[in-house]
């Protein structure tokens, strides 16, 4: 059963944005956009998102991928979420900004987003066991990546 919860970063999914990738190793969010008219969506992880507060988030994608032209056409996307046994849907105003630049992680898109609705579902005669998942090939060097990503976009709050 789906409802509809403030405008905001819900704080379960705050907390799992918050902790060093490492902590959320597999931990897969799925960014909805819509490209040429059908629905688009790319999985990313949290090396490449951090909660800039309660309601603002900091993505940073691959800037020649069909999500960051979606994204930037159109200022909109929607990020999921699994989190414990609830689904979470954020309505994201996005806007693109200066490609972020990292040592290990290359250029990258960078959007800011604002969350503009936010639900959480779950339903009554199921528990969602987990979300998408993965498992890092190169796990050293995807964190180091990573932690520069985010590190570059934590400064984006600090910039506006």
């Amino acid at each position: 059963m789906s409802r509809a919860l403030a405008p905001a970063v819900p704080p379960a999914l705050a907390a799992v944005l918050a902790r060093d990738p490492a902590e959320s190793e597999g931990f897969t969010l799925l960014l909805l956009s819509v490209a040429d008219g059908w629905p688009h969506q790319a999985m990313i992880s949290v090396g490449e998102v951090v909660a800039l507060d309660e309601r603002r988030l900091a993505l940073a994608l691959w800037p020649t991928s069909t999500s960051a032209g979606a994204v930037a056409a159109s200022g909109r996307a929607t990020l999921t979420a699994v989190v414990g046994p609830t689904s979470y849907a954020l309505r994201l105003r996005m806007r693109r900004l200066a490609d972020l630049e990292t040592p290990l992680g290359g250029t990258l898109a960078c959007f800011e987003a604002e969350v503009s609705a936010a639900s959480a579902d779950q339903a009554p005669y199921a528990e969602l066991e987990s979300g998408v998942r993965f498992r890092l090939l190169d796990r050293e060097q995807v964190l180091a990546r990573w932690r520069q990503v985010r590190q570059a976009l934590a400064a984006v709050g600090e910039g506006t």
